[in-house]
């Protein structure tokens, strides 16, 4: 994917800095080779392939959300800094600035590959209308019927540039709540054309979109391109917006602006009439070292594996670091008030569900720790690649794989929307097809879930929601309650380390709760993030506002705070290579 496109036009995405853009503009003077004109079917297809981002959110929005603790706070013998200074910041809710302009993870990391992939496909649609007369007011009909050899292309570069937008208003705004409250919400700059000038006023109103704004132009891209989707496009089909990643994201859409009957549509659409045959093979996957995991994990041959994102990342190593992690819980008390930290470690791997008791059957065996398991466990599917550059020195590029659509995720969005709609019993259908691919063996019944989501008491495995707040139009009691907080329980396991949970934890308002302990410090801090709290929203890289972008979020908003098992391997014990032990460059 790193083809000469990327380095090219990339230079005409939001928000580089201006050094960067100077830079990158002089390589637009320059001709490489015959592909800088895009001027065929086979370059504009080329250069879609660079579209795709190699950044990911997930790690500033695993730290933003309730999946990870701070090791420092439940080992109280430790000391440890963060990974990364920012780490800190983003676990904290202040605004994330304290990292350098080439770090992964970041926020400024994000903006610049999402918007670079948005640049990507503004560039080939512009080379599409050039080739195509009239392409641009076609329905998706005439296109494939008129220009049959380019329809595949437009298709991906509208749902592509649809997604992109999608996750960068998710993550840089509030969570779309309905078409009226959402009216007074900033989104994010909807860009449709390419930026041929180094400095640009994205304070013009055609670059302000509030959230509905955002939603509509989403949905506008989306519906154009989803018909044109074809899977012959492409060598691999994983690292593209497929027919079944497509139609996956549709229902996502769809689950999000709470238009149910589409989302079971298109949800239907990707996971075909067996939902089951879809669902990954846990039963069959290599164990045998934590490599051949990753790779049976990651085939993207998968029916499972609808779509596959390549990125530079480190989160692997920041789980090793020890200091935020998925950990056992704690209670300590400070100024006489009693604090209770709840154990992730519990409600995502090892504290059962409605119809299976301790781990989660399929993750057992699967399960790793560094140092210890008081430092944290996580599941193989972090573990990193590695590219060398210098394999004497050992240094090279960190990459790590994540699915940003699955059929599991999916099973999940319909499930959610079948509820909704009064179709209890198929929601409880569709969550039994998730617990028996994780192989639990017991049926899925009402009153399991009923039993094990009782919100009488401080149920852990219960989020507190606030749907009305967000303006949902039907607030779920009662029976229903007990099987959306399965729901939730069972996609926060789904995705943990993908970034996922965070955006339903803004989008149903939950209140999280952080407390932390720098590495030089004894006293513990506590705060919590409420539904309506300015800092769910993630500040704008700084360059961005530099720019002339508004701000998104206050930068000093306030909080609602308060004043070793057998299935787990042990990595500091040799049961697979140190990730440490690399380094990057």
């Amino acid at each position: 994917m790193n083809t000469p496109f990327k380095y090219i036009y990339r230079s005409l995405a939001i928000a580089f800095a201006a050094t960067m853009l100077a830079s990158c503009l002089d390589k637009l003077d320059e001709v490489p080779d015959n592909r800088t004109e895009i001027d065929s079917p086979t370059k504009v297809a080329s250069l879609l392939t660079s579209g795709y981002p190699d950044a990911t959110a997930a790690v500033i929005c695993e730290l933003s959300g309730d999946n990870y603790v701070d090791d420092n706070v439940v080992v109280p013998a430790t000391h440890n800094d963060a990974y990364q200074d920012f780490h800190e910041e983003a676990y904290k809710w202040v605004d994330i600035n304290n990292y350098s302009m080439g770090a992964q993870d970041t926020p400024y990391s994000v903006w610049q590959a999402y918007y670079g992939g948005i640049a990507v496909c503004n560039h080939a649609i512009v080379a599409m209308e050039e080739m195509c007369p009239g392409i641009e007011t076609m329905s998706a009909a005439d296109i494939a019927a008129t220009y049959p050899e380019l329809s595949a292309s437009w298709g991906e570069a509208m749902v592509l540039r649809a997604y992109l937008h999608f996750m960068l208003v998710n993550i840089f705004a509030e969570a779309y709540k309905n078409d009226q409250l959402s009216m007074n919400d900033v989104g994010v700059p909807y860009v449709v054309e390419p930026e041929s000038t180094v400095y640009v006023d994205y304070g013009d109103s055609k670059y302000l979109h509030n959230v509905k704004e955002t939603y509509d132009l989403i949905e506008q891209d989306l519906l154009a391109g989803l018909p044109l989707i074809s899977d012959s496009q492409y060598k691999v089909a994983a690292y593209h917006f497929n027919r079944n990643a497509a139609n996956a994201f549709a229902s996502r859409f769809y689950l999000f602006k709470r238009d149910y009957a589409k989302c079971i549509h298109y949800a239907d659409e990707a996971l075909g009439n067996n939902p089951s045959s879809m669902l990954r093979k846990w039963s069959s996957l290599n164990t045998n070292t934590i490599n051949s995991r990753l790779l049976d994990y990651n085939d993207e041959t998968a029916p499972c594996n609808f779509m596959i994102q390549s990125t530079y990342s480190v989160q692997d190593r920041m789980l090793s670091a020890c200091r935020y992690a998925i950990n056992t819980g704690t209670t300590f008390t400070q100024d006489g008030q009693t604090w209770t930290v709840p154990s992730t470690l519990d409600i995502i791997y090892e504290g059962g569900g409605p119809n299976w008791s301790g781990y989660v059957p399929a993750y057992s065996g699967n399960l790793y720790i560094f140092g210890g398991q008081q430092y944290g466990v996580w599941l193989f599917t972090v573990y990193e690649y590695f590219e060398y550059t210098d394999k004497i020195a050992g240094i090279g590029y960190v990459h790590m794989l994540y699915h940003p659509f699955t059929a599991e995720e999916t099973l999940l969005c319909r499930a959610e929307a079948k509820l909704y709609l009064g179709d209890r019993d198929g929601a409880i259908q569709d969550l039994e097809f998730w617990t028996k691919s994780k192989l639990v063996t017991n049926a899925l019944t009402l009153s399991g879930i009923q039993r094990k989501y009782s919100r009488a008491g401080n149920n852990q495995w219960c989020s507190p929601l606030h749907p009305a707040e967000m303006g949902f139009e039907k607030v779920l009691t009662g029976e229903d309650l007990a099987v959306l907080d399965c729901v939730l329980h069972f996609r926060r396991i789904e995705t943990m380390f993908e970034g996922m949970r965070w955006f339903d934890i803004k989008r149903y308002g939950i209140t999280v709760y952080h407390h932390y302990r720098g590495a030089n410090e004894d006293v513990i801090h506590t705060d919590s993030l409420a539904y309506n709290d300015p800092r769910r929203v993630l500040q704008l890289p700084k360059n961005v506002i530099d720019a002339g972008y508004p701000a998104n979020r206050g930068t000093s908003a306030g909080g609602g705070g308060g004043s070793s098992s057998s299935v787990v391997h042990d990595l500091s014990k040799g049961d697979a290579v140190n990730p440490i032990q690399l380094q990057t460059n």
